[in-house]
């Protein structure tokens, strides 16, 4: 497959990485204490962040939350930890704010900030839009919690567009910043109008970051490699589609997950591997390079909030509909509680995952590197408790011992 000449040498050298997420995004579940210092049970999200008390004292609180969240500190133990990528989220409203939106600016010199320590520490970055104008999925982590509204004026994919267009020209050639991110998790599974709308929209956003100074009459490419999520579409469904000569360093990105469904959360630890172990086929056959962006270890859904706030744990059936299975009161936390039997597994599964990951897609990329009180969601944590390896390529547990 013929590509462009990138900044690092996708394809052939594997994507060893973890997500900054909760930064430059906020996500209820990786700093609860933000949201819940707010003394308001209705701020659920960014937007109701910004909606629902005074501008003085969201851009206070997000100002403080931007400079200690992340410092260069944490991209020097990236890197320590034999790591080479960072998945940077950050949402469109960093970059374009319209009227009536109550979102706050600012995060942009962030990005840069970023960029420069990434750089200083020998990192890539993954440059990903989080958050469509009217939420491509309903998720807090869009910026926006309900339901999906992007799809619904043909305006929300070109204020985007622009967006890309504006990074694509900002970091085209630049070192350290090599891939970017169209948009995550659109979720086409809502039907086939938002389907529809996200297919047509991945090859506008290509054309936006491939020829970015296109509309000035400059056909210079850029040489970032561009990715765009599976839409939680199976990986076939996007054969043949973004592939060769037309497009050129085209990645797909999928994430994995196990427990976000009353099927997966009365898994075994056994059955979690071997879920795992299932992903070789589907992954090796994946019609462009495939990374796997997203994936932890957690086997329940009990970090507080993780299903938005106040909505509780399927783990625990104190979420509505759900069956309830154990307490939640040794599987999350800071991990101190955690059992060495459970530690042990989440050695297993970490082991499992990345040599699926590595061996059947160009890599992966952790999430998330820190959070406040989800032990079994933190890559920091996890090398601090042992759990997960000082070098992500010391296996304790070789693939063909699991995967049998």
């Amino acid at each position: 497959m013929s590509k462009i000449a990138m900044n690092w040498p996708y394809g052939q050298q594997k994507v060893r990485g973890v997500n900054l997420g909760g930064w430059l995004v906020l996500e209820p579940w990786i700093t609860p204490s933000l949201f819940e210092r707010t003394g308001n049970n209705a701020i659920i999200d960014e937007w109701t962040f910004g909606q629902l008390q005074s501008r003085a004292t969201a851009a206070a609180a997000l100002k403080r939350h931007w400079d200690s969240w992340i410092t260069e500190d944490d991209f020097r133990q990236i890197a320590a930890a034999g790591l080479n990528h960072v998945r940077l989220p950050v949402g469109y409203w960093a970059y374009d704010v319209s009227a009536g939106e109550p979102y706050h600016q600012g995060q942009a010199p962030y990005v840069e900030r970023a960029v420069g320590w990434a750089r200083n520490h020998g990192l890539k970055v993954l440059l990903e839009i989080h958050g469509a104008p009217g939420s491509q999925n309903g998720f807090d982590n869009s910026g926006q919690f309900g339901a999906p509204h992007f799809h619904e004026n043909p305006q929300n994919a070109l204020r985007l567009k622009k967006v890309l267009n504006r990074l694509a020209k900002q970091y085209a050639n630049d070192p350290t910043v090599t891939a970017l991110g169209l948009l995550n998790e659109p979720a086409t599974f809502y039907g086939q109008g938002i389907l529809d709308y996200t297919t047509q929209f991945w090859r506008d956003g290509y054309g936006a970051t491939r020829w970015p100074w296109a509309e000035e009459g400059n056909g210079a490419q850029s040489n970032l490699l561009i990715v765009i999520s599976d839409g939680f579409q199976p990986l076939s469904h996007w054969n043949n589609f973004m592939s060769e000569p037309q497009y050129t360093s085209v990645a797909i990105d999928t994430h994995y997950y196990q427990v976000f469904s009353n099927e997966e959360i009365a898994w075994s630890w056994p059955q979690r591997l071997q879920q795992v172990c299932s992903k070789r086929g589907p992954y090796s056959a994946s019609p462009n390079w495939l990374i796997v962006g997203e994936w932890s270890l957690a086997s329940t859904d009990c970090a507080k909030y993780l299903n938005a706030r106040h909505r509780g744990h399927r783990y625990d059936g104190t979420m509505e509909g759900s069956t309830r299975r154990g307490s939640c009161s040794d599987k999350t936390g800071n991990g101190s509680n955690f059992s060495n039997e459970y530690k042990e597994f989440m050695r297993q599964f970490f082991d499992t995952q990345v040599q699926v990951y590595e061996n059947h897609g160009q890599g992966w990329f952790y999430w998330c590197w820190k959070n406040e009180e989800a032990a079994d969601w933190s890559y920091k944590r996890g090398l601090e408790l042992g759990y997960i390896p000082r070098n992500p390529t010391s296996y304790k547990y070789p693939l063909a011992n699991t995967c049998r």
